[in-house]
């Protein structure tokens, strides 16, 4: 079952934010959120822990509120005090069996693999919840690591048990070979916030496109 993995935009006013979050959790199912946070266009450099805390106590009660995961990127040691539900983690963030020794074994650790299969397995053995892959797609949010194909996902639900997101580029229009392919999320940033109709509505094709997959359905 495909679902809808929210993702902050790189650049954003987390006051203003807010009520377009509101509309997208109330138009759709979207089960878990990432509030992701860069000082730059290219996504390099990680938002101070004032600027992620002063965000999360914006965002996180929305997100409680619709009973959507609140995960933090990066910033794992600040969880606790954000009331996030986990943390995920990209390769330059420590290793995944640090991390989950240091927030414990009750919240959501996820890791961005990109198309290391060999790196995923490792994540999923040292306690990661989930492995993200990608960029699928051509992406303007971040400069991809690895530009793997649909078949990967096929690859990883084969052998392995932690849940995986894709990630990059995805629209409703080109979703469908990865939803076929096996991810259980689609991990989506610029299609959402950047929608000329508004976030809701990009949130509700996606819904469309999930209905038309019996494994979707309720």
């Amino acid at each position: 079952m495909t679902e809808l993995y929210l993702i902050s935009p790189p650049q954003f006013d987390p006051a203003t934010f807010a009520q377009a979050l509101e509309e997208v959790l109330a138009a759709c199912h979207a089960p878990v959120f990432q509030l992701r946070m860069k000082q730059d266009a290219e996504g390099l450099v990680t938002a101070d822990d004032d600027a992620i805390l002063s965000a999360a106590k914006i965002l996180q009660p929305i997100c409680r509120s619709h009973n959507v995961q609140f995960i933090i990127n990066d910033a794992a040691h600040l969880i606790k005090e954000a009331g996030a539900d986990g943390a995920h983690i990209g390769i330059d963030d420590g290793e995944v069996a640090q991390v989950r020794a240091a927030i414990g074994e009750e919240v959501v650790l996820g890791v961005s693999c990109y198309g290391s299969i060999d790196r995923a397995m490792e994540a999923g053995e040292q306690g990661a919840d989930y492995v993200a892959f990608g960029a699928f797609y051509p992406t303007t949010t971040k400069t991809p690591r690895a530009r793997p194909k649909p078949d990967l996902l096929t690859q990883w639900v084969s052998i392995a048990t932690p849940a995986c997101v894709a990630i990059g580029g995805i629209t409703p229009h080109n979703a469908a070979p990865l939803i076929e392919a096996g991810a259980d999320y689609l991990a989506v940033v610029s299609y959402i916030w950047n929608h000329p109709e508004g976030a809701a509505t990009a949130a509700k094709e996606f819904q469309a496109l999930f209905g038309k997959y019996p494994s979707n359905e309720a």
